[in-house]
């Protein structure tokens, strides 16, 4: 795995624990998630800062970004929460994942 993809995993990472944080925050009342929200998404930033300045395309670099951000938040949700995976649901956490692996660099 190159040094950029790596970083950018690591950015979503960070990303998810903030906004899984942001739900236990309960309107940021909660001090421990509070800090985790703050902290978690700080990071998220930087490290993605830090991974566009590879060979990383913006566009790509976004695209993995959100969709793998927005499939750890509904797994999130699922196994913390106990949040509803209906059919629709699947089959757009699906199409996330395979518009990820279209963009996703690959060598030449």
């Amino acid at each position: 795995m190159n040094h950029g993809l790596f970083l950018l995993l690591l950015a979503i990472l960070c990303e998810v624990v903030a906004t899984t944080s942001l739900k236990a925050s309960d309107g940021f009342t909660r001090p421990l998630p509070v800090a985790l929200v703050i902290g978690g998404y700080g990071m998220a930033f930087y490290l993605f800062s830090l991974s566009l300045k590879t060979q990383i395309p913006l566009g790509t670099a976004y695209a993995i970004w959100s969709g793998l951000g927005t499939a750890g938040a509904i797994t999130a949700g699922l196994l913390i929460w106990h949040e509803k995976l209906d059919a629709w649901r699947v089959v757009g956490l699906a199409l996330i994942i395979i518009g990820v692996v279209l963009v996703a660099p690959r060598k030449s």
